[in-house]
């Protein structure tokens, strides 16, 4: 049998799975990743906590699978950095996470300086925190010697992906994928390399940098599995991927700990000027692929919220219960910004809020409220999508994953305010499963990429109920609140 094992290191956790030649799930193994909060607005993870999580998820989910793996591919939380020894592999400091605002000032100084413009024609990015760039200079100027070791050549750096490459191969392959690539400032999506403008602009020794490569091939062998790693690519590019959004226009988004809403653009980068991104899309073969993004900082993350900080519910699968208790938000809204607003918006400075509470609001109430406010942020970034690619291209549909798209509550009020079908596939894991089917197509289980769009198939269509003025006016009360927030 040809099963594929992915490596899914995510921000909330570790996780391990591994699918069958049809795209079935054989097994699962799952470790929660510790979040560390020195400051406010501050995030890091423990480098070494996630190697060790995702090794010890890999040989679980074997295990219980009860079979060999062909091939392992690697999907992974982006933008975040992890900066470390070459001789001896220790990091330096904890990784800085994608969330991580540290460097708010310095990328508004940028801004301020009139260099955004040249950043984001090479990059298809904005100025802002949530890239890896700023986030790689903060560690060279404030861990002691990293600056000077870098530009001696004795440091690495990578996002998760390159992180875990080095170790699966014994630190002996330095690599990542241009899905990965096109997230840090410093790639030029158009020329596919690392740019020297950008390195200058960033103060970034070229000698830290990862070789690039495709997102399907060979990148190096797994010492302990004895298979090849033969796919990479960033969390969402990988979802991408696995829902099958292979042509132009087609579209999915990720319910994860942020969302993230892509749209396949083929061989075309499309510049948005509705504060969207452009990046690169998985890579098979020698062409480009492309995708416009708008990401949400807060999705899922809410709920844990409401877990760990509001103590409203015992375990993230009671949200929905509570949630349906009330017919309605009862007029609340809820702009879960704790780490600024991304798409549309940009604003790391934003705060969160929860607005039009009354002596009658309950926790059943905000628990809705914050269910209600992962699709509004959704639905802002759809709307700023069918504006970039006009009324002949607008999204007919949406294919959704991730762990909050099992919530029948919130894909039904998703599709009441897109008006659209919401469509869940059989298999939500589309992030395992898109790195799986990339490391298939590097190790030769699939002959091409269109082999695995058959892979993909429906589980429930969720269709628009709500009028479209009804929907129009939650929309409105949504940016009204949005408004609010922004003008503090």
């Amino acid at each position: 049998m040809d099963a594929l094992l992915a490596l899914d290191q995510g921000t909330s956790s570790s996780r391990a799975l591994v699918f069958d030649r049809s795209g079935r799930l054989l097994a699962v193994a799952q470790r929660e990743l510790t979040q560390h909060f020195p400051q406010p607005g501050w995030v890091e993870h423990d480098a070494e906590q996630i190697w060790a999580d995702q090794i010890a998820c890999a040989r679980e989910a074997v295990a219980k699978a009860g079979i060999k793996v062909a091939a392992i591919g690697i999907t992974n939380q982006r933008e975040t950095v992890v900066l470390w020894d070459r001789k001896t592999g220790q990091p330096l400091h904890k990784a800085l996470v994608w969330q991580d605002r540290r460097t708010a000032a310095f990328c508004e100084s940028l801004k301020q300086q009139g260099l955004e413009p040249r950043v984001r024609e090479l990059t298809g990015l904005v100025l802002d925190p949530y890239f890896s760039a700023t986030k790689l200079r903060w560690l060279l100027d404030n861990v002691a010697g990293a600056r000077e070791r870098a530009e001696r050549g004795e440091l690495a750096f990578g996002t998760v992906d390159s992180w875990l490459l080095w170790q699966l191969t014994g630190g002996k392959v330095h690599a990542t994928d241009a899905s990965n690539a096109s997230r840090t400032l410093l790639f030029d999506i158009h020329r596919g390399d690392w740019s020297d403008e950008l390195l200058g602009l960033f103060g970034i020794p070229r000698a830290l940098l990862p070789e690039v490569r495709p997102s399907a091939g060979v990148y190096g062998m797994a010492e302990e599995f004895g298979v090849p790693i033969s796919g990479i690519a960033g969390d969402q590019q990988a979802a991408l991927f696995g829902q099958a959004a292979l042509q132009p226009g087609q579209a999915k988004n990720t319910y994860g700990t942020g969302c993230f809403l892509l749209m396949h653009t083929g061989d075309q980068a499309r510049t948005s000027t509705q504060g969207l991104l452009t990046t690169r899309a998985a890579q098979v073969g020698p062409a480009a692929q492309y995708a416009l993004e708008g990401s949400v900082f807060v999705g899922g993350a809410v709920v844990q919220w409401l877990r760990d900080g509001l103590k409203a519910i015992g375990g993230s699968g009671e949200v929905q219960a509570l949630a349906g208790s009330v017919a309605d938000a009862g007029g609340v809204m809820f702009v879960p910004a704790f780490a600024g607003l991304g798409a549309p918006y940009w604003r790391p400075d934003a705060r969160g809020a929860l607005l039009g509470l009354t002596r009658g609001t309950t926790q059943a109430h905000i628990a809705r409220a914050a269910l209600e406010s992962i699709a509004f942020q959704s639905a802002a970034v759809l709307a700023a999508m069918n504006a970039d690619v006009g009324e002949r291209d607008r999204l007919t549909e949406l294919r959704v994953d991730g762990g909050a798209s099992a919530n029948d509550l919130l894909m039904q009020f998703q599709a009441d305010l897109l008006g659209i079908p919401v469509l869940r596939p059989r298999v939500i894991e589309t992030t395992g499963l898109g790195a799986a089917l990339l490391a298939g197509i590097g190790a030769g289980v699939y002959g091409a990429a269109e082999e695995v769009g058959a892979i993909w198939r429906l589980d429930r269509a969720f269709e628009p109920r709500m009028s479209r003025d009804e929907a129009g006016a939650r929309l409105a009360q949504w940016g009204k609140a949005v408004r609010q927030v922004l003008a503090d």
